[in-house]
């Protein structure tokens, strides 16, 4: 890419607006230009706005700190310049569902963190390694909105990335039913140990709406596009439940799957694992690992603490995969909530999204 595309991030001063500013710089297609925020951080610079709030260990990088922060409601002031927006605010639903498409029928694209439009039928709800194809739906969406250029298209919840990754690379084998238990990081509410004391060394069994993105988001990434919109799949058929643990970065799930067609071996799924990709691997997109998912031998892996930043934290880590007396198989997964699961996986939906021609420069 030849010039750099010049990108904001609309909700900067939370963590995911953090890891998203941490994340873009230096990168090689995208320039942060502007970031903004609620109205009360209007004309502060972000070094002044995240002061005692800045909640990731590397320091803030250098070239945003002196930027001046924007309204995240000046609209049209905020499109004006840039090609296209990072979103991460912090509104109620309906309200990140409105600014998200103003911003977009001002003709600059959306890359969404948040969880409002991932039910929009013609939004597409993207892993990129696993459903690229759902970009198609940007078209309908088009029509819909009244647009040329602009759209929405989001990223989904943090939580499905660390099993959803292992049901898409053995497709074939035709899973259908499957019973997960995620352990899920603090930083997936976002905050750390020093905001939330109460969660050093306690487990909380609930966390609010999580189970039913985990049982259904899957099902609309494996879904397919009909009458512009996306249909979801009907399988596999998930029950969840998520828990809450002191840990920082990391989510792990323990996963029991059912397939209609029996694999021939466990070095046959595993080889699946390990050879699973997709477009961002073959276009050697700058944010993506080269291998996608790894799995791991050893009997006490994966780790948070020693797998959570495989492929930059972008990788996906899966052990302990062995026959199970009630399911088929049953597996251990592990990916970074943040960067995956976060931010990490909306840079690399935007990267996506430039290579196949759906964000350009205005």
């Amino acid at each position: 890419m030849q010039k750099k595309l010049r990108v904001g991030v609309l909700g900067a001063t939370g963590m995911v607006g953090q890891r998203f500013i941490q994340i873009l710089h230096n990168h090689p297609w995208f320039d942060v230009k502007v970031l903004a925020a609620s109205p009360n951080s209007k004309g502060k610079t972000y070094a002044e706005a995240v002061s005692g709030r800045w909640l990731l260990d590397e320091p803030i990088p250098g070239n945003v700190k002196s930027l001046v922060l924007h309204d995240v409601n000046d609209v049209k002031g905020i499109a004006e310049e840039v090609d296209f927006v990072f979103s991460a605010v912090n509104m109620t639903k309906d309200e990140i569902k409105a600014i998200e498409e103003d911003y977009a029928r001002t003709e600059t694209p959306v890359v969404s963190n948040n969880s409002a439009h991932r039910w929009t039928p013609d939004v597409p709800m993207i892993i990129p390694e696993i459903n690229p194809e759902h970009a198609e739906i940007i078209h309908a969406q088009k029509k819909r909105l009244g647009t040329s250029r602009g759209f929405i298209a989001v990223k989904p919840n943090c939580s499905i990335q660390s099993y959803a990754p292992a049901f898409a690379a053995w497709k074939e084998f035709e899973p259908y039913e499957a019973i997960v238990t995620t352990y899920q990081a603090i930083s997936g509410a976002g905050k750390n140990f020093s905001t939330w004391p109460e969660m050093v060394g306690n487990v909380i069994p609930y966390i609010g709406g999580e189970e039913e993105k985990s049982e259904k988001e899957p099902l609309r990434i494996f879904g397919h596009i009909e009458g512009g919109a996306i249909v979801p799949a009907t399988e596999p058929a998930i029950s969840a439940q998520c828990v809450r643990i002191p840990v920082l970065y990391g989510h792990t799930a323990a996963a029991f799957v059912k397939f209609r067609k029996a694999p021939p071996s466990k070095e046959v799924l595993v080889e699946k694992l390990n050879t699973f990709a997709g477009i961002p691997q073959t276009a050697k997109l700058p944010t993506a690992p080269e291998q996608f998912i790894k799995y791991m031998d050893e009997d006490n892996r994966p780790q948070v603490a020693l797998d959570v930043n495989f492929g930059g934290g972008m990788g996906v880590t899966i052990g302990r995969l062995r026959q199970d007396t009630i399911y088929d198989w049953k597996f251990i997964g592990l990916s970074h909530n943040t960067l995956r699961g976060a931010a990490g996986g909306a840079v690399e939906c935007a990267e996506l999204l430039v290579h196949m021609n759906y964000i350009e420069a205005k």
